[in-house]
């Protein structure tokens, strides 16, 4: 671990600007700023091992591998790496990652900020996501029991939670200064969980959102018509006007 590293973020957000014949546009705004590594969090949401949807399963277990070697390059910089597999945390009960936030005395969060929240671009949550029609029955069971095993929690110094007020108290109290968040799906948990985007930037933190290692929920067969990697364009791109920039990973992993 080289805990002196400096990790140089190249980040991008929108902003409404008028042009040069005064017609309101979206503009790219490139940003860049160097931080020392062990003042990021870099936190993983619900790269489950498993998914309601077929396809989601399949997705995930391919991009789990270049997420690992992510976090691992991460981890050896010096950043503080945060497993949030939501409602798996019975799997991790007694692992000294889940125990080492345990430990940490909950903060009392402070109120949330007013923020502007318009409508996302798309919301799957009432379909069915191989197919685009009215979700089914379901299992009674949770399909999801764990994070993907290809990613691999360092029992030492990784942590494991899926409760906002944990994971705020433990940013607060070492001193964490910025969150690099990743994670699936980013229409749906990558913002809503307790310790999602929203509340994380209403509770006045600096996030970044991790732009080639997410992806939403979505199927062409409903509004807006479009393949995943348009779905993906278009809900980072509504992130960045409405709630954080994004980063890619390449700011301090390769490969």
């Amino acid at each position: 671990m080289n805990k002196g590293r400096m990790i140089k973020l190249h980040a991008l957000r929108r902003e409404l600007r008028k042009d040069a014949n005064g017609v309101l546009h979206w503009a790219p705004v490139p940003e860049s700023h160097s931080i020392p590594a062990d003042r990021l969090a870099l936190l993983l949401c619900d790269v489950w091992n498993a998914h309601w949807s077929r396809g989601e399963t399949e997705r995930v277990a391919e991009l789990a591998p270049r997420i690992n070697r992510v976090v691992k390059a991460g981890r050896d910089a010096g950043m503080q790496i945060i497993h949030a597999p939501s409602s798996c945390m019975k799997f991790y009960e007694g692992t000294p990652a889940r125990a080492r936030i345990q430990a940490v005395p909950v903060m009392e969060l402070p109120p949330l900020k007013d923020h502007p929240d318009p409508p996302l671009p798309f919301d799957m949550g009432k379909h069915d996501s191989d197919t685009g029609e009215p979700e089914k029955s379901r299992l009674p069971v949770e399909p999801w029991s764990r994070q993907h095993p290809a990613i691999e929690i360092d029992q030492d110094r990784d942590v494991v939670s899926d409760e906002g007020p944990a994971i705020y108290s433990l940013l607060r109290q070492r001193g964490l200064e910025e969150i690099l968040f990743m994670g699936i799906h980013t229409n749906m948990c990558v913002m809503r969980r307790s310790f999602g985007i929203k509340n994380l930037v209403r509770w006045g933190l600096k996030v970044f959102l991790v732009r080639d290692l997410t992806f939403p929920l979505s199927h062409p067969s409903i509004p807006p018509y479009v393949n995943r990697d348009e779905a993906t364009r278009l809900m980072v791109e509504f992130i960045e006007k409405f709630w954080c920039p994004t980063v890619e990973s390449r700011d301090w992993a390769t490969g």
